[in-house]
């Protein structure tokens, strides 16, 4: 149930890779599971991103230019900030995966990988992050989520959403009937690129509302005018 529900959860990764190519396939594919991407091409940028924003995780390749991926690694945990790093590289020596957990690093994965074997340690280590463990089935009022497949139902039917309607309704759901704002929104579940000045998450909200609600009952998402919006956990959406 909800009250089980840690409620400031977010789903935003920095992708800290060099090489555009590889940053551009695994940020896009990321993306379509529903993750909001930063991304950095070297060292010094990731330390300053992880320095002003919270992340879930941290995806660091190690060959990076200037700092390498241990350098960072190590800047970031003398900062005290615990957020989750998932090294990756090419050098699949046993000494350079040592150097990266010992530098505190809290998976480490080589190159060439298969990229489901990515979203899994992913998944893994965001919900290790997390106190207590994020569950892998969320339910509120008629809502029912598969945060493993980020699949949802109302009720006993299946909505199919895009990934960014996923993550949107995710949030919602982790917030449970708490008011959130536009600016909370766009900060878990869009990326860098979010423009402040624009509608987007007003516009997603209205297609969330048309895949989920029945005709003639009480919108599950509420609008609280000047605040930001709310899930409907009691009446028509209990």
């Amino acid at each position: 149930m909800i009250g089980n529900v840690p409620k400031a959860v977010t789903m935003r990764v920095l992708l800290v890779e060099d090489e555009p190519n590889a940053a551009h396939v695994l940020a896009k594919g990321l993306r379509e599971h529903a993750y909001a991407v930063d991304v950095a091409c070297d060292g010094d940028a990731a330390i300053f991103q992880v320095g002003t924003t919270d992340y879930d995780a941290v995806i660091l390749d190690v060959m990076l230019p200037g700092k390498d991926g241990f350098t960072v690694c190590r800047t970031i945990r003398e900062s005290a900030c615990a957020v989750p790093i998932l090294m990756v590289t090419a050098r699949d020596a046993v000494e350079a995966r040592i150097e990266g957990l010992d530098c505190g690093a809290d998976d480490y994965l080589v190159k060439p990988f298969d990229f489901g074997e990515l979203l899994a340690r992913l998944r893994a280590l965001i919900r290790r992050g997390q106190q207590p463990l994020l569950p892998e089935r969320l339910s509120v009022g008629p809502l029912a989520l598969d945060t493993r497949s980020r699949r949802a139902w109302v009720r006993t039917d299946e909505i199919r959403l895009t990934a960014k309607e996923y993550a949107l309704l995710e949030y919602l759901v982790r917030r449970g009937g708490d008011v959130v704002s536009r600016g909370d929104i766009a900060e878990h579940v869009w990326d860098e690129h979010y423009d402040p000045l624009s509608n987007v998450v007003d516009v997603y909200v209205q297609r969330l509302r048309r895949k989920l609600d029945r005709p003639g009952s009480e919108s599950l998402i509420r609008t609280r005018r000047g605040e930001g919006y709310q899930l409907a956990v009691g009446g028509d959406a209990s």
